[in-house]
């Protein structure tokens, strides 16, 4: 066979190999791909926790900076009223309070920890206000998912209530439907900065939390 031949015959034959290893090695790339993904739904576990500590907008930073957080929405619960407006859970007749839900996966962040965020960014020694805003919308609350987190959530009263050496208002009790506030709620300290970071200074929030907790 003429040398120029045998070079085509050669190439030939090593792209074959290589078309298929190719094929091979993306077969390869995909199953591990798939299998990865199927280890990682495995080892998350998602839950909930459900807080209140005053205005909503100033619930969500705090957990949102915490690794094994997946989301915090705010929202309306523990009153008597289907699906609130913010014009009637800010009347003060509905029943609820401004609240966040936390989605959170507890192979990475426990419920624990999230306790001791929630404490440290609310005023637990007044009832039915927190810093500048003032009625029982504004209570703070925690709302237990489980048994599990209710246990947690008294405990860390009893110790919060011992730390203090005053009487606390929070209140402890099993979640209910939880109402999602409206689109201009969520994140507003991220679409709004300026006029939140506003809010909150002249609401006082830190300067107290920061007597509270220093």
């Amino acid at each position: 066979m003429p040398n120029n031949l045998k070079n085509i015959f050669n190439y030939r034959k090593l792209s074959a190999i290589f078309s298929k290893f190719k094929k091979v090695l993306s077969i390869t790339i995909f199953s591990f791909l798939i299998i990865t993904s199927f280890a990682h739904a495995d080892t998350t576990k998602i839950e909930k926790a459900t807080f209140a500590g005053g205005c909503f907008w100033c619930m969500e930073s705090p957990f949102d900076e915490i690794k094994g957080v997946l989301s915090t929405t705010s929202g309306y619960t523990g009153g008597n009223v289907k699906n609130p407006t913010y014009q009637q859970v800010s009347n003060g007749k509905t029943g609820h309070t401004e609240a966040v839900e936390i989605k959170y996966d507890s192979n990475l962040v426990n419920y624990s920890q999230l306790l001791t965020i929630f404490w440290q960014n609310i005023d637990p020694t007044v009832k039915n206000r927190q810093f500048c805003d003032v009625g029982s919308q504004y209570r703070s609350g925690i709302y237990y998912h489980n048994e599990t987190q209710k246990k947690l959530a008294e405990e860390t009263k009893a110790k919060v209530e011992k730390q203090l050496k005053k009487p606390i208002f929070t209140e402890i009790k099993s979640v209910t439907t939880f109402y999602p506030a409206e689109d201009y709620h969520q994140d507003y300290y991220k679409k709004n900065p300026v006029l939140y970071k506003y809010y909150r200074y002249r609401c006082g929030r830190d300067q107290r939390l920061t007597e509270i907790w220093k």
